[in-house]
């Protein structure tokens, strides 16, 4: 009998590192106190982690960009989704990325309430936070080359960082969110799409007030 080949181990993959860490911090309700530590439980070399990132934080700052990927490829693969306007474009993007996030609801609940500094939670959405002003971007860009007259184009500056704050909004909405189905969500994320698109088509009025009350009424009743 010839000697037995030792298997090769499985090499591990960005994707994968990732969904280790999302598993480690929900099981044990914590951070790894170190690489080395993170990399021994899950029986790699320290190497394998920083070939693909340099620390946690970039390992934490890759998996909300990770989600936004994920959002953008499934709206991408819909063929209709193409043909559709620049606001219904960003209606589905925040109903997908939503989705998304539900399904990795106890880790993005996690560390977005990790510290009592609000600001340090934020911090890693910086690169999700390009990613959508660059999406907003666009959209509003296609719209401007539509537009025959340059005082009827919108500011792809102003209208990025409204998105930014529009997420911002929705995100914590999401957080809080007690609904079946989180469908007071969908309903936070039509009705600010749309406020936010109609603002910049200059009807604002009746959507805005609409708005308003929605918002008040969700208030009271916390």
């Amino acid at each position: 009998m010839g000697a037995k080949t030792k298997s090769k181990k499985k090499k591990m993959t960005k994707k994968d590192l990732m969904s280790n860490y999302m598993d480690y911090v929900l099981e044990h309700e914590k951070n790894p106190k170190s690489v080395y530590k993170f990399c021994k439980d899950i029986k790699i070399d320290e190497s394998e982690f920083y070939s693909f990132f340099g620390n946690f934080d970039g390992l934490k700052s890759q998996i909300w960009e990770h989600f936004y990927q994920n959002a953008s490829q499934l709206m991408n693969s819909n063929k209709e989704v193409m043909e559709y306007g620049s606001r219904e474009k960003m209606l589905t993007f925040f109903f997908t990325f939503f989705e998304i996030l539900t399904a990795n609801r106890s880790y993005a609940i996690y560390v977005l309430d990790e510290h009592d500094d609000k600001m340090k939670n934020l911090h890693q959405l910086k690169v999700l936070r390009n990613n959508i002003k660059s999406f907003a971007q666009e959209l509003i860009a296609e719209d401007n080359d539509e537009k025959q007259f340059n005082f009827l184009k919108n500011s792809e500056r102003v209208f990025s960082e409204g998105a930014w704050i529009q997420f911002l909004f929705l995100l914590n909405f999401w957080k809080n969110d007690q609904s079946p189905g989180f469908e007071k969500t969908d309903v936070a994320i039509e009705k600010s799409v749309n406020t936010i698109f109609d603002v910049f088509d200059n009807t604002p009025l009746e959507k805005i007030f609409d708005f308003g009350k929605f918002l008040y009424k969700e208030q009271m009743m916390k």
